[in-house]
């Protein structure tokens, strides 16, 4: 049975409503609570939490529900409510199930998954107790050694959620590594893969052939000395230490799905006027022919896209760096997660960005020079690279070899250019020179890369034009 359980309500939850909920386990249950009142547990006699519950959330942004559950949700906006069962302990995923059936028959709405929330009746758990880990005061954390987290995810997707946001951020303040364990079958949420770059922090995907392996680079892993690590190959050698890639990892089809991945960076003043994800916007408008639909500081994304709330977010976080991720309409699969940070340049914005298309579509290509030039000219563009990739068309990381993008395009920005010496910018080793965007007196250059998409020549383009440019 899974470990979360999610109600989407039509009417918030009320204090009543939450109540009712929580007498999920009998009167009997104490009750506790973390991070500023913001999670309510359930706890057993020892006052260690059997079921952690998260302050309702107002989404007002379609479709998230059914990209990150596969669930149908209440017609926007609705009310997000996650409960979170201690791992192992079944009494304490009924209790779950229960305070979610309680909310949607009071509120409104469904549940999910929906098997795990059929019942109403009080749970029989006395004499239920929680083993005492350390992890026990991490409600996201399911085992906690001396070098990693450990997160037990079992959904169909892995996202975001503000419950894994928290997970990575104690985990980072501890200096530890997180790993997240799923299932099978389980994809990753592209605001999650970016964040698991770091070693020790891996996805661990269950395997019935391997026992365990790495969703992201396939190897074989095992639990070894307090966490997950590669396996060595039984012909491997202190001079090649061989590391086995999972069959299942390498069990990949063509469906003809593309991506159109995006990474860029601009550098603003910082002064009182900025307004932030102009770029961004600009950007998404120039692909799609529409904004973004929603943003948030977790998946799901909440909030109708605004440049004035994210910009105030932004100024009430600095000087502390401000995370947020991005989604499309329904109609067209977009993502970005953008990180603003105040550096001594100014104002930063790191943005990675991607659409999906399916096999009968094309990713709009010939307008990627048009985005290139807004970002240059309005928006002091530092640097783009552009990919097309073979890739889900709903963007999520699935456990399988998905391969290199092939890069379209490089950009420079027009102070990166005049700081080049002499026409070192102008003049490359590449076949094509590069187009000048925005005035000739201060212009960007927009390298094209025509690497051929059955090999990998234009990294090879694009590993040339970075060495020519950094003077090697």
């Amino acid at each position: 049975m899974t470990k979360d359980v999610i109600a989407l309500t039509q009417r918030m939850p009320d204090h009543r409503i939450v109540l009712a909920g929580l007498l999920s386990g009998g009167p009997d249950k104490l009750v506790g609570t973390e991070g500023d009142g913001a999670v309510v547990q359930l706890c057993d006699q020892e006052g260690r939490p059997l079921v952690s519950v998260e302050a309702p959330l107002l989404v007002q942004v379609a479709g998230e529900a059914e990209r990150l559950l596969g669930a149908t949700a209440p017609p926007v906006p609705y009310w997000w409510t996650e409960a979170r069962a201690t791992t192992g302990v079944e009494e304490a995923e009924r209790i779950a199930g229960t305070f979610a059936a309680r909310l949607t028959s009071l509120a409104g709405g469904s549940a999910w998954p929906r098997e795990a929330a059929l019942s109403l009746a009080v749970v029989k758990s006395e004499g239920v107790s929680v083993a005492p880990t350390p992890a026990a005061a991490q409600p996201a954390v399911d085992v906690l050694t001396d070098k990693v987290a450990v997160v037990i995810q079992d959904r169909p997707l892995v996202a975001m959620t503000a419950w894994l946001s928290d997970a990575f951020r104690a985990a980072a303040e501890a200096e530890l590594g997180l790993q997240i364990v799923s299932p099978a079958g389980t994809t990753l949420s592209p605001a999650v893969r970016e964040s698991l770059s770091g070693w020790p922090s891996r996805w661990v995907v269950q395997d019935e052939r391997e026992g365990y392996y790495d969703g992201l680079t396939g190897a074989v892993l095992a639990w070894q000395q307090g966490m997950f690590a590669t396996v060595e190959a039984a012909d491997a050698t202190p001079d090649d230490p061989r590391t086995p890639v999972a069959a299942s990892y390498q069990e990949v089809t063509d469906t003809g799905e593309r991506q159109l991945a995006l990474t860029f960076r601009a550098v603003h003043p910082a002064d009182d006027r900025l307004v932030l994800g102009g770029a961004l916007e600009s950007v998404w408008r120039e692909l799609t022919g529409e904004p973004p639909a929603g943003w948030g500081t977790a998946e799901p994304a909440n909030l109708p896209w605004s440049l004035r709330q994210l910009t105030d977010l932004a100024y009430e976080r600095a000087p502390e760096p401000t995370w947020v991720v991005v989604v499309g309409s329904v109609d067209r699969p977009g993502l970005a997660t953008v990180r603003v940070s105040r550096t001594k340049a100014g104002v930063e914005e790191e943005v990675t960005l991607a659409f999906g298309y399916g096999a009968d579509e094309e990713p709009p290509v010939d307008a990627v020079p048009r985005a290139a030039e807004v970002l240059a000219t309005r928006h002091r563009l530092q640097s783009m690279l552009v990919q097309v990739r073979k890739a889900r068309h709903d963007l999520a990381v699935p456990p399988r070899f998905e391969g290199p993008g092939v890069p379209l395009a490089f950009v420079l920005g027009a102070e990166e250019v005049r700081q080049m010496p002499g026409d070192r910018a102008r003049r490359t080793p590449l076949s094509e020179p590069p187009v000048q965007l925005g005035p000739k007196t201060r212009p960007a250059l927009y390298y094209p890369l025509p690497g051929d998409p059955s090999d990998l020549s234009g990294w090879r383009d694009f590993e040339r034009l970075v060495r020519h440019l950094k003077g090697a």
